[in-house]
């Protein structure tokens, strides 16, 4: 048998590890199981929330980072999930964000824009890639600059929460439906970019 010594031999070394961590983490990601649930609460300054599954059992850790994997950096409470989870020492934990679904109870007396908006003319409206100037959860709106645009249009939290999201960063790409409001320019969707794009055929 051929031994292999040097710099060489040290070079098979390490593409060896390499490749036993890789599959090490394969198997990992294999062995999870997917679940539906509820968002119990998810705090994006924390970096992290809960999910209540259907099927009952423990609360489900979910991670900023996972969220942002599927595209997101918040979700809306009592928004519905498909996740796949593992199970851990520490609890039950999200590893990937597969759907998420808006809350239908959504408040919208103060959507004066939208409330005699039609729906087929929201929908109508195109995508636009977008950026978030700011966004104040407190107060409840913010803005955001369509690329190639310097004009602000207005974003509303209620809008946010219809595509399932909670809160916005600065700089944080969004897909946004844009219609002339009262005030101007403003989002009547808005959705995260990735989730926007168009989905890969299997």
């Amino acid at each position: 048998m051929l031994e292999l010594c040097g710099e060489n031999g040290a070079s098979l070394d390490v593409r060896h590890n390499a490749l036993t961590e890789r599959q090490v983490v394969s198997e990992q990601t294999q062995d999870t199981d997917m679940v539906t649930g509820t968002v119990k609460w998810f705090d994006p300054v924390k970096g992290f929330g809960f999910i209540v599954a259907n099927s009952d059992g423990p609360d489900i850790l979910l991670h900023v980072n996972v969220l942002r994997n599927f595209g997101q950096s918040s979700v809306a409470d009592g928004a519905d999930v498909s996740v796949r989870v593992q199970h851990t020492e520490r609890g039950v934990q999200a590893v990937e964000v597969v759907s998420i679904t808006p809350p239908d109870h959504t408040d919208s007396s103060s959507l004066v824009d939208l409330a005699h908006m039609d729906e087929a003319a929201v929908s109508d409206a195109p995508l636009q890639p977008g950026r978030v100037k700011w966004f104040d959860k407190g107060k409840g709106f913010g803005f955001a600059n369509v690329f190639g645009r310097s004009e602000d249009v207005f974003l509303h939290v209620e809008v946010l929460r219809r595509s399932g999201l909670s809160d916005l960063q600065p700089g944080e790409a969004l897909a946004l439906r844009v219609i002339d409001g009262k005030r101007g320019h403003m989002a009547a969707e808005v959705l995260a970019w990735e989730a926007a794009l168009p989905k890969k055929e299997d």
